[in-house]
C-alpha cells in the first residue's frame, strides 16, 4: 500500500519507491530506501510528517503515494 494510506504511529517497512528517476533520486537523498523503516507521525491537509533515518521529514500526498509500504 502506499505510505499514504499507512497507520499514524505504526512502523513500516518501504517496499519500492516509484516515479521518475529524479523523484527516486530526490526520495532516496532523503533516506526513503528500500527495505527502510518509516513511520507516520502525523497528517495535516495535504501532507505527512514522516520518521525516516531518525529525522522528521514532511512530504506531500502525491510524494507519499510513490512510497510503497
Amino acid at each position: 500500500m502506499p505510505l499514504s494510506m499507512a497507520s499514524t504511529g505504526k512502523a513500516n517497512v518501504i517496499r519500492k519507491v516509484g516515479g521518475k528517476e529524479e523523484t527516486r533520486k530526490f526520495l532516496e537523498n532523503l533516506g526513503f530506501v528500500t527495505g527502510g523503516t518509516v513511520t507516520v507521525v502525523s497528517e495535516t491537509g495535504g501532507s505527512l510528517i514522516v520518521n525516516v533515518k531518525d529525522s522528521r521529514v514532511a512530504i506531500g500526498r502525491d510524494m507519499a503515494n510513490k512510497i510503497i509500504v
